[in-house]
């Protein structure tokens, strides 16, 4: 096998003549009739969907009040990609996104690996679209009086983990009506499904549901017009804005204290979380053929939907944050909770109709951004053709939308929220990633054509050697205790819950027996989680009592490489660094560029390494595609020979 086959390029002049080409043959261009204005819409009827109106719930509930510093972070990260994305859109006029920029920039493997990281993140967010869907739908039909089964309305991964750890809670000595209504809800739904032999039957109907209406509609042929775009923005912005004006007198600054309750950490477990709420931006890039001067556009198109949505999330997690405890926050649901909380069921129910129309319109406009990357990929080889096979009658990537369909669905059927989060999220942070990487790489290329728009350059030969010393620095003094403690691998006590829900029962009577001896609790039935929590408030007691308890060390500590596997993200980030200070001294790389690609590998670093694996195993199974298909039918191999 010939490797630098592997890396063959399509170059812009070839990509622009494929266009041409397809004019002539009758296959019309898409019409040019976006301005600045309509992208801008365009972004923010993306952006605001299941970030704002789910995810937010959870990373609030992470990071307390001191949220919102992470959503200002994210914003920056995305903002610097975003030029990055501009200036390709520039450079290379059609529709493809990172896909075709990567084409240009890295060759054929890398374009593969970026189209099947998009097919995922499509499809991964698309699945958490219908999730959040199904928790507004079905509060809704509750608040109207219509109960469903919880097995009916519950993925099976939720109900199965959350019966596990609700039995051990109960075995703690918790009593069922204390535990969260969410382990409450999932111990219902796994003790009450039907069964066949030992198999539970819970599976998320109704976004199953939501799919196969939405994907019905794809393969119709329905399209997103610029008008119905812009009227989706007005109706969402409409109802957010009712929600801060009405939320905002129910503020009690007192949930506000304190601020970062989990500290940095708990701030940065919300990553994944947060960057999902950004998700759609880039969509943004998709549009180039239809902008009148996407040179032009596209970058204030990009900026300003971040601009605006930027403000919004940080409004919105400070009312919410402000009108309920941080804590109560970690629901699918949480701008219909926080007024059903104090009793503004009114404002719910016009929380919950706004959310189910508008993560309805965010689902149909991704669902039918995926077939449109699968024909994209197809008419260039690395797929079969039936993916770029168009309907006769409805003019739609029909085999494509049809497998799609059910690309997002059964998985929606039993996979959490949590987890399909964060896989969109390392699936769009890769994508973002290689983007920026792109620009650098080209950036000195003198046989690429330049668009119009070009990154502002700012050499960064000195300027981000010396960010990364002041970087060390800081880390080595400020917080010299956490570094070390990063870099030595010192084992790290579990919190209580994770205590808990780790012991058999005849470890939990044991614990119970101890604690009962050392005058922490008077009798054996009493609430083992709250106990230990209680403890903890104080770090050295908790320490103390913990050494002390009659069980494993394994099950009161995380150490060795149980603790390290944690942490290899975080150093392939740090080792990428050093990588990125010699590229940037050595080919006076551009400082924007760069410090999105950093910005959004620290994102994926945050992320835990089962995502990476999951993530790793799902590009795995794309290049065994790649090689046993997609190399050897690649139009440019066909080309060639």
């Amino acid at each position: 096998m010939n490797f630098s086959n592997l890396f063959r390029r399509k170059t812009v002049e070839d990509i622009l003549k494929q266009v041409a080409k397809n004019e002539a043959d009758g296959h019309h261009s898409l019409g040019k009739h976006l301005t600045a204005r309509d992208l801008t819409a365009f972004g923010i009827a993306a952006i605001i969907g299941a970030g704002i109106f789910s995810t937010i719930g959870k990373a609030s509930a992470d990071g307390g009040p001191a949220v919102i510093f992470l959503f200002i972070f994210t914003a920056i990260a995305c903002s610097f990609a975003a030029f990055a994305y501009a200036e390709f859109a520039s450079m290379v006029p059609v529709s493809g996104s990172a896909y075709t920029y990567s084409y240009v920039a890295f060759g054929e493997i890398i374009a593969w690996i970026i189209g099947w990281a998009l097919i995922m993140e499509y499809a991964i967010g698309n699945i958490t679209v219908a999730i959040s869907w199904s928790d507004y739908f079905t509060g809704l039909l509750e608040s109207g009086g219509l109960h469903l089964p919880q097995w009916i309305q519950m993925d099976y991964l939720t109900a199965s983990k959350g019966f596990e750890e609700a039995t051990a809670l109960m075995n703690g000595g918790k009593t069922f009506e204390n535990l969260s209504e969410s382990l409450q809800s999932a111990y219902t739904a796994w003790t009450s499904a039907p069964t066949i032999g030992s198999f539970h039957l819970v599976a998320d109907l109704p976004a199953l549901l939501i799919i196969v209406i939405i994907t019905w509609l794809v393969y119709r042929g329905m399209k997103e017009s610029r008008n119905a775009s812009n009227l989706m923005v007005v109706v969402k912005l409409c109802i957010i804005l009712l929600v801060i004006a009405v939320g905002i007198f129910y503020v009690d600054t007192a949930n506000w204290d304190p601020f970062a309750p989990n500290g940095v950490g708990g701030i940065l477990k919300g990553v994944s979380a947060v960057f999902f709420a950004y998700i759609g931006f880039d969509a943004i890039s998709t549009t180039a053929e239809e902008c009148k001067d996407p040179q032009r556009d596209l970058p204030k198109g990009m900026m300003w939907a971040i601009i605006i949505c930027t403000i919004l999330y940080v409004v919105i997690a400070l009312v919410l944050t402000g009108m309920v405890n941080y804590a109560d926050l970690n629901v699918g649901d949480p701008l219909a909770f926080v007024f059903e909380k104090l009793d503004l069921k009114w404002m719910s129910g016009i929380v919950a109709v706004s959310a189910v129309v508008a993560m309805a319109s965010v689902l149909l406009v991704f669902q039918m951004g995926q077939p449109r990357i699968w024909m994209s990929m197809s008419r260039d080889g690395l797929l079969p053709k039936r993916f770029s096979k168009v309907h006769p009658i409805y003019k739609t990537p029909s085999f494509a939308t049809i497998v799609t369909g059910f690309v997002v669905a059964v998985p929606a059927l039993f996979l959490n929220l949590t987890m399909v989060t964060d896989l969109c999220s390392i699936g769009t942070l890769f994508a973002f990633v290689l983007v920026c990487a792109g620009v650098l790489v080209l950036q000195n290329r003198t046989d690429i054509p330049r668009g119009k728009f070009k990154t502002p350059y700012l050499n960064s030969k000195y300027v981000f050697p010396f960010l990364l010393f002041l970087g060390i620095s800081i880390a080595f003094t400020v917080n010299k205790s956490a570094t070390m403690g990063f870099i030595t691998n010192e084992k790290q006590i579990n919190d209580a819950a994770t205590i808990v829900t780790s012991l058999e029962e005849t470890q939990t009577k044991a614990v119970l027996s101890f604690l009962q001896e050392k005058g922490f609790v008077k009798e054996t039935n009493a609430d083992l989680e709250e106990v230990l929590s209680s403890i903890s408030e104080d770090e050295v007691r908790y320490k103390n009592v913990v050494d002390a308890m009659p069980i494993d060390d394994s099950l009161k500590y995380e150490s060795g490489f149980a603790l390290f596997k944690h942490k290899i993200p975080m150093w392939i980030f740090l080792i990428s660094l050093v990588f990125f200070a010699v590229w940037s001294w050595r080919q006076n790389l551009s400082l924007i560029p760069l410090l999105g690609l950093v910005s959004c590998l620290y994102m994926m670093a945050e992320l835990s390494v089962w995502n990476w694996i999951y993530f790793t195993i799902w590009l795995l199974i794309g290049l065994i595609i790649y090689f046993s298909f997609s190399r050897k039918n690649s139009k440019l191999n066909l080309k060639n020979k």
